[in-house]
């Protein structure tokens, strides 16, 4: 990527340790304010779970990470170079290293199974058909669909058609992967299994992965680290073995759906 010296911003922590990193993101709506000065950072090569309420501004803040929203103020920097600050073609070259699964899958409806995995390497790579269809057919056998690549998207169960999004996020190899509430709409087997498939894919690729949820029992066994969001800020991050033994009165309610806390229904 042709990236030029001022989008380079120092790391605190060492080179390898922090992926993405979040400076005081504000973003608001209408006058609405959704992040209210998230700091976090992403470690590489992990799996970090952002949690919170409904409402907190969990996929607003996936978002600036692709650069689908820039912040009112504040910075988010991807492996060191400045979001805000890409150009266009700048963009197009980080969203190549990234997948996104989103929560029905994102299917072209008027697509088989195979042309919708097949998707991004017909428009961002100069394969041939041959190399294409030998790639869609691994990625579509590491998330067990193998067969079943002629049928349409109306045809495929809703464990089905985030499957397949999730071969279609793996079929550029991206360094970062981004699910967005993929276990929403599915029973706890299916979460349990989709969760358990995308800590194997992670470990084989060796990616760094950022998932929304809100299943507390599936974070907790998929996840390396943990950020806890809440009106519109961090109110916790850590490892997940720290945000089970926080002291904090909100993580405490949060993780074990406890009535009494500070977390209303309002």
């Amino acid at each position: 990527m042709a990236v030029t010296v001022e989008h380079r911003s120092p790391r605190q922590q060492n080179p390898q340790s922090t992926l993405i990193e979040c400076k005081d993101v504000h973003k608001a709506f209408g006058g609405h304010s959704v992040l209210s000065g998230v700091t976090c950072s992403i470690p590489e090569g992990e799996i970090t779970v952002i949690m919170g309420p409904s409402g907190t501004g969990k996929s607003v803040l996936l978002r600036h990470f692709v650069g689908l929203l820039i912040p009112d103020r504040g910075d988010v920097l991807v492996d060191g170079m400045s979001v805000p600050r890409m150009s266009e073609d700048e963009l197009l070259e980080l969203r190549r290293g990234m997948g996104m699964l989103f929560q029905d899958g994102a299917l072209f409806s008027s697509m088989s199974l195979f042309d919708n995995v097949a998707f991004p390497l017909r428009q961002h790579t100069k394969k041939s058909e041959k190399e294409i269809r030998e790639i869609v057919m691994d990625r579509l056998k590491e998330v067990g669909l193998a067969g079943a690549e002629k049928k349409m998207p109306n045809e495929l169960s809703g464990g089905m058609r985030k499957r397949a999004g999730f071969a279609r996020a793996l079929v550029l190899q991206p360094k970062i992967l981004l699910f967005d509430e993929p276990d929403s709409g599915l029973d706890p087997v299916r979460t349990a299994l989709l969760c358990e498939l995308i800590k194997e894919i992670q470990r084989k690729y060796k990616s760094t992965a950022i998932m929304i949820s809100h299943d507390t029992k599936a974070v907790f066994e998929v996840a390396d680290d943990v950020i806890l969001l809440h009106d519109g800020k961090v109110v916790d991050q850590g490892s997940k073995e720290d945000i089970q033994k926080s002291d904090k009165e909100f993580t405490k309610q949060f993780i074990r759906g406890a009535v009494e806390g500070p977390l209303a229904m309002d």
